[in-house]
């Protein structure tokens, strides 16, 4: 994971002295294989989004949804999803074709959990391959490069429609969230809040 982080990431921990804390977090949660939690959230997931780049690096994002079990976990390092009809533009599996680079963000709101997977992708429209996906123009494997999780703490309540309780706002300091207050993380993060 030494090239986990590029200048522009470095430069800005330094401004804001993060240093310390994103070591930390690449260091230990970082991996580069997909552990029995991510691919249970993965194998539960009805959506996820995609990230791409064309071969300038313009960045493209795009949602991809299906029926739960629509991404499929190959082996620990290998995923596998198919790309439906739609508007014929091609614009995510454009890129893959000329920019293999790929950003992938599974949201499970109910537990919360967000996962970022980020890893290399090729497009194939093999009979062979697109038989696993019912319903597949092509299917998508990503090579896995990166697995870490997200702190989930800004998402909302899709359920009840509240924002979430750590949203700063005039007249309120948010509560920390609870791994701030792991023992790990003690002299290496800010904390608003004491317990």
């Amino acid at each position: 994971m030494n090239d986990f982080y590029h200048e522009g990431a470095l430069e800005l921990q330094r401004r804001l002295d993060t240093q310390e804390l994103a070591a930390h977090i690449a260091k230990r949660y970082v991996t580069d294989e997909l552990d029995d939690d991510a691919v249970a959230l993965i194998g539960d997931a009805d959506s996820f989004f995609l990230a791409t780049a064309d071969t300038l690096g313009r960045p493209d994002c795009s949602y991809k949804g299906g029926r739960p079990g629509f991404v499929q976990v190959l082996d620990r390092r290998t995923l596998a999803f198919p790309s439906y009809d739609g508007n014929g533009m091609f614009r995510s599996l454009g890129n893959v074709l000329v920019n293999s680079a790929v950003g992938l963000l599974f949201i499970d709101y109910e537990r919360p959990v967000k996962l970022r997977v980020n890893g290399d992708a090729t497009v194939s429209t093999r009979q062979a391959d697109l038989s696993a996906f019912e319903g597949a123009d092509a299917v998508v494997n990503i090579r896995v490069r990166e697995v870490f999780e997200n702190c989930p703490r800004y998402l909302h309540d899709r359920k009840t429609g509240e924002y979430s309780r750590h949203c700063p706002r005039p007249g309120y300091v948010p509560p920390d969230p609870a791994w701030k207050h792991k023992p790990e993380y003690d002299g290496i993060v800010r904390r608003t809040d004491v317990r």
